[in-house]
């Protein structure tokens, strides 16, 4: 069963609204599966799962930013932890020191803004944490970044719809 599936799922209680926000706000989901999920099975106009899928996956990012760096902290009094963060910066300085140095912020919102799995503003965060880039710079990066991505993800989602209701309906 798909992640998507689950997630509509457990969330099938709720009103359809506060599950598009929560799916966006869920690292594994994101605005990814939120958006899709908002327009394909629960009917949403593209603007209301835009909105709705961005502000959730939006929600996190204030703590990430404010909050990873005395978490890690704390966690890497634990061997397992250390070792669990140490690997994790070194692997992200490795693969996105280039970028960072040759491009910056722009760097962090083109991260966040491609679509893919292991982007998005969760990552973002860790990367802006790793990097060291301050709150107030970090934010508006993201922010853009989640932006972008909506906008790509709701394009998609729309294209995809209207070419499967074309070849269904011919």
């Amino acid at each position: 069963m798909s992640v998507e599936i689950t997630l509509v799922e457990m969330l099938g209680s709720v009103p359809h609204w506060l599950a598009v926000l929560i799916m966006g706000a869920i690292p594994i989901s994101e605005l990814r599966a939120a958006i899709p999920v908002a327009i394909g099975i629960y009917r949403m106009s593209p603007f209301e799962a835009f909105f709705f899928s961005v502000l959730g996956n939006l929600l996190p990012v204030i703590p990430l930013l404010l909050f990873l760096e005395p978490v890690s902290n704390y966690l890497r009094r634990y061997s397992i932890f250390d070792t669990f963060f140490t690997w994790l910066f070194s692997k992200t300085r490795r693969n996105h020191t280039e970028s960072f140095e040759k491009y910056g912020l722009l760097a962090l919102t083109i991260f966040v803004a491609i679509p893919l799995p292991a982007t998005g503003a969760w990552s973002g965060c860790a990367a802006a944490f790793v990097f060291g880039v301050k709150f107030k710079q970090a934010l508006p990066a993201i922010a853009a970044g989640v932006m972008i991505a909506g906008i790509i993800v709701t394009a998609v989602t729309v294209t995809g719809i209207g070419l499967v209701d074309m070849i269904m309906g011919a």
